[in-house]
């Protein structure tokens, strides 16, 4: 979507009258953000680099989402027309609902941006107020939003004023553990408009490190008066979410990392939770059809040789269930053409099969182990870790 190119109108959600029952938010299906009225309260949270358009529409395709949150885009960058911003919030009709993510901490460039972002039709604003990068947090924007709570709450004001759609916060429990002001920062953007908020469960400090704390995701839950709080950190399986759910009394669950690895989650997750029924995870063959789905998405949005260039980074990652793999990376890293990706899959299959009983399926001791998530069973947790990946920042 460029500069004179809007993202196509969005017809206007149908009002469903949510659950107040206790323990609904494990198997609710409507979620609402203000009047934006959702079909799932289970969300793809932004990851610099990796969120992008193609991702989304995997995601989407898979079922089990509604609302996808684009990477981070600068405010500044955005309202300055720069292509590199408008690539960021590439949009088309099969990417329905989007939210946008901004960044920045200067009140009218936010304010600017958002109306900007509504007229074209963007369906909900999230302001970043959790990435952890230095270069993020020293201009004011990220995590150091949380630590300036007053100066915070009138950006946030003069955002909620100007738009009709719905404005988000996604924060961090705080800036350090001496310093857990979420739940302060949640009573303070209620007071002037906030739709909802996303909530990490670790604090900048520890970025990505250690044990996501729901304990104090549970104390935003409750510092809460109005609107919806959602989870995040460390979902990477339905057991994980459903446990969110029920261990924090948030309203919904935002998964990153896990959704990179398993995009199948989402659709699994909402089975679980409905039914108690837990599915399997996606087969070796269909995990190729999706990956090979995406690769495909990916020369369509950014053409053929930047497609795959970017692909090199997000092959490796469906990779990592499919069992002995070196074959299969070491090739990937350096494709150039989508002819190329055929061949090097070719390849791959034929060198697999010597890892494959007769059935065609992985010999027992080959099979990658199940995943868990590392606030459920720690020492499980710490075998089949979701590393971080890299992006534009050095990491989100």
């Amino acid at each position: 979507m460029g500069a004179d190119t809007p993202i196509p109108a969005i017809p206007s959600a149908i009002p469903v009258p949510a659950s107040g029952a206790p323990g609904a938010a494990v198997s609710r299906v409507e979620f609402r953000l203000g009047q934006l009225v959702l079909a799932s309260n289970l969300f793809l949270s932004p990851l610099a680099g990796y969120t992008n358009l193609p991702f989304r529409r995997v995601v989407r395709e898979l079922g089990g989402v509604d609302l996808c949150t684009t990477d981070l885009v600068n405010a500044r960058s955005l309202l300055e027309k720069n292509p590199k911003a408008f690539k960021l919030i590439e949009s088309d009709a099969h990417d329905r609902p989007l939210a946008v993510q901004l960044f920045g901490s200067v009140p009218e460039e936010m304010r600017d941006a958002a109306v900007y972002l509504e007229s074209v039709g963007v369906q909900s604003i999230d302001i970043n107020m959790g990435c952890p990068v230095r270069k993020v947090c020293r201009v004011g924007g990220g995590s150091a939003m949380m630590t300036e709570l007053a100066r915070t709450q009138e950006l946030v004001r003069g955002m909620v004023n100007a738009v009709r759609i719905p404005v988000t916060a996604k924060m961090r429990l705080g800036w350090d553990d001496d310093n857990l002001t979420a739940p302060d920062l949640v009573r303070a953007l209620e007071d002037v408009g906030i739709a909802g908020v996303f909530v990490h469960g670790r604090t900048r400090e520890q970025g990505f490190a250690g044990t996501v704390n729901l304990e104090g995701i549970r104390r935003v839950v409750a510092a809460a008066r109005r609107i919806p709080v959602v989870g995040n950190g460390d979902v990477t399986t339905p057991e994980a979410a459903r446990r969110m759910l029920e261990v924090t009394g948030c309203a919904g669950v935002s998964i990153g990392r896990g959704a990179f690895y398993d995009p199948w989650i989402f659709r699994r997750t909402r089975h679980y939770c409905a039914t108690g029924e837990l599915l399997p995870e996606a087969t070796f063959d269909e995990r190729v059809r999706v990956m090979t789905r995406h690769l495909d998405l990916m020369v369509e949005v950014f053409g053929e040789k930047h497609g795959c260039l970017m692909f090199r980074k997000v092959a490796p990652w469906y990779a990592k269930r499919f069992g002995p793999v070196n074959e299969f990376n070491k090739r990937v890293v350096t494709l150039s053409t989508r002819a190329e990706y055929s061949a090097i899959l070719d390849r791959y299959r034929a060198w697999r099969a010597q890892f494959c009983g007769p059935d065609g399926e992985l010999q027992e001791r080959f099979r990658p182990p199940p995943m868990v998530a590392s606030f459920m069973e720690p020492a499980a947790a710490a075998r089949t870790a979701i590393p971080v990946p890299r992006g534009p920042v050095e990491v989100w």
